[in-house]
């Protein structure tokens, strides 16, 4: 601890003792014991030296650099001490401990992935941004429990994040990369989608990643994008979306489904719901249904007539301006990169 550090600890001891309180105390809380106070006040400067001498059995500096010489040589540079002591052991070598060879490393800054053992970097994925429905899509799945218990049902579920659409639902019983490319061909036929048109998000799992489903999005002319490994956070909407589905009130009671049949009856429900009765909070309170038809920008109009019409009714009410009705226009994927949008789509949508 510096002199000034010292000073300030002695400073606050004195004025709390000064207050009333004890030193023990004041010391504990501190972190400082009460036998280093005690010395600071008699002898405030630190007359301690350390050592004064090497150990005789350290290391010459001869035997430093063969530890530092042998340790980043092919053979061992991705190993750790725990490995390369015993390995020169079997060959005769002794040069020394794991300890000593460690203590080595940690003075040299070795103490992480050296050579070629340098751990993967998942950078974040690159922004993506949409102006229009069809332009970027998120999908995932989920699982389902069924009355067995083990036993799942699988929710294969992609939605449109400009709109929030359910676009096109599927329940299997299994998960597999096969199943997800027919679902995502059946989605884009659905909503007549073009080759060229989206670009489609989802995490890393094995079904997003597998080659069939790869060479089904490649034959569609859709762009992937993928989450980081282990990061929800990269797929937001569609975590989003399963936790409105799992917290729904009408979610069977114990989260159970009595079949595959029972879990399609009540997910085809809950899309209908989802779609056309519930009012999305990232939308400004319309239906994603809305949204997507394009017609959310009436509705909210209408909203802001009539909240206008109140303000004429009752003025002193209002201290500020009414509630913004505006449309969101740009709806962004992971923002914090420099944000890309499918330009082809945009004249799409545009003529």
């Amino acid at each position: 601890m510096s002199p000034a550090e010292r000073l300030e600890c002695l400073t606050l001891v004195r004025e709390a003792i000064a207050a009333g309180a004890r030193k023990v105390l004041v010391c504990e809380l501190i972190g400082v014991d009460v036998r280093t106070v005690v010395r600071w006040e008699t002898t405030p400067e630190d007359g301690r030296k350390g050592p004064i001498s090497k150990p005789a059995n350290a290391f010459t500096a001869e035997e430093r650099a063969k530890v530092l010489e042998v340790a980043n040589s092919a053979p061992y540079a991705n190993l750790p001490p725990g490995q390369i002591v015993p390995t020169l052991a079997d060959l005769g070598i002794y040069i020394g401990s794991e300890s000593t060879f460690y203590r080595i490393f940690k003075s040299e800054n070795l103490l992480v992935h050296r050579s070629k053992s340098q751990p993967r970097k998942h950078v974040k994925p690159e922004a993506l941004m949409a102006i229009a429905p069809n332009q970027l899509w998120s999908w995932d799945i989920t699982y389902l429990r069924a009355e067995i218990r083990g036993m799942f049902y699988y929710l294969y579920l992609p939605m449109d994040i400009f709109s929030r659409l359910i676009v096109h639902w599927e329940i299997h019983d299994r998960e597999s990369a096969e199943l997800a490319s027919e679902m995502i061909t059946r989605a884009c036929e659905k909503q007549g989608v073009k080759r060229g048109q989206i670009k489609l998000h989802a995490d890393n799992g094995g079904s997003m990643k597998g080659a069939t489903m790869l060479s089904t999005l490649h034959w569609l002319g859709i762009v992937p994008s993928f989450s980081r490994p282990s990061v929800s956070d990269d797929n937001p909407f569609s975590e989003a979306l399963f936790k409105t589905l799992k917290y729904c009130p009408a979610y069977p009671e114990g989260g159970r489904f009595e079949s595959i049949e029972a879990a399609r009856l009540w997910v085809e429900k809950f899309v209908y719901w989802y779609n056309f009765v519930h009012l999305h909070s990232g939308i400004n309170w319309v239906t994603p249904a809305s949204r997507h038809a394009g017609i959310d920008q009436a509705i909210l109009d209408q909203r802001k007539v009539v909240y206008e019409a109140a303000r004429q009714q009752n003025p002193a009410r209002w201290s500020k301006q009414t509630r913004d009705w505006s449309c969101p226009y740009i709806v962004e994927l992971n923002p914090g990169r420099s944000s890309k949008i499918n330009t082809n789509t945009s004249s799409q949508q545009a003529s």
